[in-house]
């Protein structure tokens, strides 16, 4: 039963939590060649946040004990059935209301434009799954959208990209007014501003066509942090370019104009076949007093991680080996979900 979504919003990710929300990695084109290098990389995630605040695993059924040698203690485990990991596409997006109640969004998941279905059938239910184990009001959605394509700064504006939202393989009769107006209608935002497309190594068959969150996402209030790929060969150079131009003349739902972060790209990395990773820092999470960001041993990486400290002075930076992620279609922001704190 779809609740009411009358007053809902989904607050800046920044925003206090109540818990983080993952699921244990079991596909086998995540798990791959090495499984145990992918269990420690998830692993590393689930116990980065979980020094800051509770973290919930969701685990295959009779898949708990194994998973326990990988995590601390502290992150509690709950049985579900699913196929895919990459829970902040599939799962719910949560939103709270002036009440004080959770609600929780359920949009419609076809395994991004049906690459990973019938495969991951059981993944446009897992949503529901979540919703309930958290106590949140599920509120459904009949656009094909998935948590990674937006980003929301709590007070009114949301970031997307046309090639997700847009494309013929998840919504094709909808018009751009119809999917803005959806997603303001469940995420209590006013304004989108859209990129136009996602990088290289996400428009293939095994990317997502563009999620925004490997580009550009909300940091504080009035300030975005962007993909810069500063290379010219790179085929990202021009795109993260134009990007980056496109956040800086845009303004939020108050009329702030954007300040635009640039995060430089780490140097190029491949996997096992010699296709590049749409490797990022864009792709990080906060946890409460604390902001947990992609590392690929790279210079970058101590250059990303005091960007951060200037921004976040008062919380703890933590920098987590995410290239095995990477080497799995996403990066720490897509195999993780906030529920905001009440």
């Amino acid at each position: 039963m779809s609740a009411d979504v009358n007053g809902f919003h989904m607050p800046a990710e920044w925003s206090p939590h109540e818990r983080m929300w993952m699921a244990w990695p079991k596909a086998d084109y995540v798990l791959a060649e090495d499984p145990h290098a992918a269990r420690q990389a998830w692993a590393g995630v689930a116990n980065a946040i979980a020094r800051f605040q509770p973290v919930t695993m969701l685990v295959p059924h009779g898949g708990g004990p194994a998973a326990r040698k990988y995590l601390d203690g502290n992150v509690s485990l709950l049985e579900a059935d699913y196929w895919d990991c990459w829970l902040r596409d599939s799962g719910p997006t949560f939103v709270v209301d002036e009440k004080g109640r959770l609600g929780a969004v359920d949009w419609t998941f076809n395994g991004w434009g049906g690459r990973t279905f019938p495969d991951a059938k059981a993944d446009a239910l897992i949503a529901r799954h979540v919703a309930e184990a958290a106590g949140g009001s599920r509120l459904t959605s009949t656009l094909v959208n998935e948590g990674g394509g937006i980003h929301c700064d709590g007070e009114g504006t949301l970031l997307l990209t046309e090639s997700v939202q847009l494309n013929p393989n998840r919504n094709p009769n909808w018009t751009r007014d119809e999917v803005e107006s959806e997603l303001h209608r469940l995420l209590g935002t006013t304004q989108a501003i859209w990129l136009p497309r996602g990088l290289e190594a996400d428009l293939g068959p095994f990317g997502t066509d563009g999620h925004i969150d490997t580009l550009a996402c909300f940091v504080k209030p009035g300030v975005v942090a962007a993909h810069d790929q500063p290379d010219p060969q790179h085929p990202d150079h021009a795109a993260s370019q134009e990007f980056i131009a496109i956040l800086e003349a845009s303004a939020d739902a108050k009329g702030r104009p954007l300040e635009v972060i640039r995060l430089t790209a780490p140097k190029e990395r491949y996997d096992g076949d010699g296709a590049p990773l749409s490797c990022t820092y864009v792709n990080f999470v906060f946890a409460n007093n604390a902001v947990i960001l992609c590392s690929f041993d790279d210079p970058r990486d101590a250059e990303t991680a005091e960007i951060f400290a200037r921004l976040w002075p008062e919380r703890d930076i933590v920098q987590v080996p995410a290239t095995r992620i990477f080497e799995g279609g996403g990066g720490i922001h897509c195999i993780t979900q906030q529920q905001p704190a009440l």
